[in-house]
């Protein structure tokens, strides 16, 4: 979310939401990894789990790197190689967040009938995936949106590397919350 706010606040509402995009094919990814019971296995082999951890807060503190430079130009270029470039960033910051496939294969389930009758897990566990990944895209794009309103103020001249620097600090701060409660005990 913070990603999304910076990167708003940094290029404007479409980047935002093309990055919004890029994250909900991340979410995505985790459901249908649930959904094919492939989420116990990463959990359950630390080497897998641990690459993943790892990447993830890699990714994180270079996203912080990227929103702590100086950036002097603007970004409406909105080019098939910018706009490609936006989705994947969102999508990679997502598909590597162990917490998302956790949440896919330890909350989930406890939602799901078993005694209905319904012997179809993966349709089961689909139909809530898709639910998840509806309500926190659009979470996700409304934090876009209230950045997009905020960013004529936010942005205006000397506060501009001030709100990315204290944006980019934020992200480290997560990629460390992301380390310290994702290692496994």
């Amino acid at each position: 979310m913070g990603y999304l706010a910076a990167l708003t606040l940094d290029r404007g509402r479409m980047a935002g939401l093309l990055a919004t995009a890029g994250v909900a094919a991340g979410l995505s990814v985790h459901a249908v990894i649930a959904a094919a019971r492939l989420g116990a296995l990463i959990a359950g082999v630390p080497l897998i789990y641990e690459v993943l951890r790892w990447t993830g807060v890699a990714y994180i503190l270079f996203l912080a790197w990227e929103a702590w430079k100086p950036d002097d130009k603007d970004h409406p270029d909105f080019t098939a190689g910018a706009l490609s470039s936006l989705f994947w960033r969102g999508f990679f910051s997502n598909v590597f967040n162990p917490k998302s496939i956790m949440f896919f294969i330890s909350v989930v389930p406890g939602f799901l009938r078993r005694d209905s009758g319904d012997p179809n897990f993966s349709i089961q566990f689909s139909q809530l995936g898709m639910t998840y990944v509806m309500i926190a895209t659009a979470l996700h794009a409304g934090i876009v949106m209230l950045a997009g309103q905020l960013r004529p103020w936010l942005t205006a001249g000397p506060l501009k590397n001030s709100i990315r620097r204290i944006l980019s600090v934020a992200l480290v701060v997560v990629a460390a919350w992301l380390a310290w409660t994702t290692r496994q005990i």
